[in-house]
């Protein structure tokens, strides 16, 4: 139940990663049952007699359990169009390049902690997209500026790198100075009159400072027929010796500093980037294992951003459980990657399999991007302020994308599995593992029945089934800190109105009280206490394994 991640060796520096989810399926479906009737496993798949839920006993359970303190759960609903408040507005971008980031940043990132063109003062734009997460904070700079032809191109490359990288440069120190200065001081208009609603903690905060340079990709490609892509080559070094490269300008080649790392993408690796490392996990671990190779090297060179990430995906340590880049060998102090890397990785069985494998794991983005959205709108009901305190949606959106992966193909089969109750109110209930040890998801989908009014009768129900889920799923494995639970109306008999409910209970440190409430609460449900409880392990790769 707690089996470790782990990988499996492709060559003796090309690693393919693996983690071994700390893997309960739980599926259990019954018909919602009184406290009278205890149910029975019928062909092992779940509980098929009992009565359903009378409206008299729902009533005694709802105001029995809303009387007892859940303080840990926090819960997220849609609000209704009487209680809407002000949206959180949003830039788009000023320019086509500006909005062309800033779809990719919502991607990536999830929309509400993506903040296009703020401002620190009036008509003083703070960078072009801003992103906190936790203590992550990215800083974005974007400029497209026309390579110059009909001059020499040592004299055109020095004024594209001046205006495209360098004043790039001075943008992301100047905004992160700024907000090391004045955290609260970010705005979202021109006016600066509505604040970044997002707090930003400087306690252990980690800035990551992102140049996007477009306009110099055709010209580098006609410079030489190696440059096969268009993408610039990058040296990160300060003193290296007999190194005379470090104070050159040579065309297509930038040297950056060591002791503070800048991140250059440009027109043809931006997508790239951050399209193969489409989560805040998968980027931020990408960025550490980039800035801890700068530092233990002296020198680090490749011919483009794609090639770095081809060299960082082929290999993975399998004492860390982490990509890393460089080698394992203590002698080395100098690094090259060449040209092609990325080439050839995407011509691999490898990535074709980990490409199809993940299509299914949008699924999760999608869930979490439209409860999102409600957010901005300022739609969504709950107990906690979503932007800056914990909540289910920013522990979803921690998952890795093979981690999404998995968790999706599990919701899925487990809305397949979803029986027909006939006219009586149904459900079924999953429990899936996370990438972290200590956090666990509690799926529940509801069939609603037509008697019953959907906002007053079936939905209230339906919130308190998920928190007493959400605490019996700690009962059952208390080693997990985190609980996320997840309410839906089963897909397999929505009529035309559906929502979703979210609630996180937080629950390293379980009061005797609660622990009490959710013991008694489900005498009335019997979550995971028949034998219609399946338990399956599996173990999820990254770069899935050829099917045999």
């Amino acid at each position: 139940m707690t089996e470790k991640p782990g990988g499996d060796s492709v060559q003796t520096t090309r690693t393919k990663n693996s983690i071994g989810l700390r893997p309960i399926i739980s599926p259990y479906e019954a018909p919602l049952l009184n406290g009278r009737n205890r149910p029975k496993a019928v062909n092992g798949r779940g509980c098929q007699n009992g009565t359903p839920l009378g409206a008299d006993v729902k009533k005694v359970l709802l105001v029995q359990y809303l009387s007892i303190s859940s303080r840990p759960l926090i819960v997220l609903k849609s609000m209704s169009k009487e209680e809407k408040r002000e949206k959180v507005i949003r830039s788009e971008g000023e320019n086509e390049t500006e909005k062309i980031l800033s779809q990719i940043c919502d991607n990536t990132f999830l929309k509400l902690w993506v903040y296009p063109n703020p401002y620190r003062k009036e008509t003083k734009e703070l960078c072009d997209v801003l992103v906190v997460f936790e203590n992550h904070v990215f800083i974005f700079s974007v400029k497209s500026i026309t390579f110059s032809s009909d001059k020499e191109i040592e004299v055109s490359w020095k004024r594209w790198k001046r205006k495209a990288v360098d004043d790039s440069i001075k943008q992301i120190e100047g905004a992160e100075n700024w907000i090391n200065s004045h955290p609260d001081h970010v705005f979202l208009d021109r006016q600066c009159k509505k604040k970044l609603p997002i707090n930003i903690n400087l306690e252990g905060c980690k800035f990551h400072r992102i140049v996007v340079a477009h306009g110099s990709e055709e010209a580098c490609k006609n410079s030489s027929i190696d440059n096969v892509a268009g993408s610039l080559a990058i040296t990160y070094v300060d003193d290296f010796p007999n190194y005379e490269g470090r104070n050159l300008e040579l065309p297509f080649m930038l040297n950056l500093p060591r002791e503070k790392v800048f991140h250059v993408f440009d027109s043809f690796n931006l997508d790239i980037i951050l399209g193969e490392l489409d989560t805040i996990s998968d980027l931020v671990g990408y960025f550490e294992a980039k800035e801890e190779a700068i530092q233990k090297y002296q020198m680090l060179i490749y011919c483009g951003e794609e090639d770095l990430l081809a060299h960082y995906l082929y290999n993975f340590d399998q004492k860390r459980k982490k990509h890393y880049i460089g080698t394992q060998r203590k002698d080395i102090n100098f690094i090259n990657i060449s040209e092609g890397e990325w080439y050839d990785f995407v011509k691999t069985e490898d990535y074709r399999r980990k490409k199809e494998a993940d299509q299914i794991s949008y699924f999760w983005d999608e869930l979490i991007q439209k409860t999102l959205q409600n957010a901005l709108d300022n739609v969504l009901l709950g107990d906690s302020d979503i932007y800056n305190e914990q909540s289910a949606l920013r522990e979803m959106a921690k998952e890795p994308r093979f981690m999404r992966r998995e968790i999706s193909r599990a919701i899925h089969r487990s809305i397949e599995k979803m029986s027909d109750f006939g006219e009586k109110m149904g459900r079924h209930l999953s429990s899936y593992s996370s990438f972290y040890p200590d956090k666990r998801y509690v799926f529940l989908q509801l069939k609603p029945v037509p008697d019953k009014d959907y906002d007053t009768e079936y939905r209230p129900l339906r919130q308190e089934m998920l928190k007493i889920a959400c605490g019996v799923e700690k009962l059952k494995r208390p080693n997990s800190k985190k609980i996320i639970g997840i309410a839906i109306d089963a897909p397999k008999y929505a009529g035309t109105k559906s929502s979703e409910d979210f609630a996180l209970l937080d629950c390293e440190n379980l009061s005797d009280q609660n622990i009490k409430y959710y013991t008694e609460a489900n005498k009335a449900f019997q979550f995971f206490e028949t034998d219609a409880v399946q338990m399956k392990y599996k173990r999820a790769y990254n770069f899935p394994q050829p099917k045999k």
